[in-house]
C-alpha cells in the first residue's frame, strides 16, 4: 500500500511543479509556451483554471502526504516478535545426540 502511495506522491509532485511553472508571472515562466490562443479557458485565459487546478493538486498532495505518514507510522508500530509469529507451544526441537567420543589408537605397541 505504501509503495502505491509513494508512486502517487512522486507523480503529484511532478504535476504540481509543472502546473506552478505554467502559471503567469512577471517573467512568464513556462507560461510563455502555452500559445497565443487562450480562449479555450475563457476570457481571462488559463489563469482561473490553472489557479483552481493548482489548488486541487496541492490539496491532493497534502492528503497523500498525510496518508503516507499514517501508513509508515503503522508499519513502525508492528513488533518484531509479532512479525516473527513465534509459537510457544511448538518450540523448536533440538536433537539430543551425544557428542562423538574421541578416537584413540588402541593398537599401538610399546617398543
Amino acid at each position: 500500500m505504501s509503495s502505491i502511495l509513494l508512486i502517487i506522491q512522486v507523480l503529484l509532485a511532478v504535476i504540481l511543479t509543472i502546473v506552478i511553472l505554467l502559471q503567469k508571472s512577471a517573467s512568464m515562466g513556462l507560461g510563455a509556451y502555452s500559445g497565443s490562443n487562450e480562449s479555450l479557458f475563457g476570457a481571462k485565459g488559463p489563469a482561473g483554471f490553472l489557479a483552481k487546478f493548482t489548488f486541487f493538486m496541492g490539496f491532493l498532495f497534502v492528503i497523500n502526504t498525510l496518508a503516507l505518514g499514517y501508513t509508515y507510522n503503522q508499519s513502525l508500530r508492528d513488533s518484531v516478535v509479532d512479525s516473527a509469529k513465534f509459537d510457544s507451544i511448538k518450540a523448536p526441537q533440538v536433537p539430543s545426540v551425544a557428542p562423538a567420543a574421541p578416537i584413540t589408537d588402541n593398537n599401538t605397541t610399546a617398543n
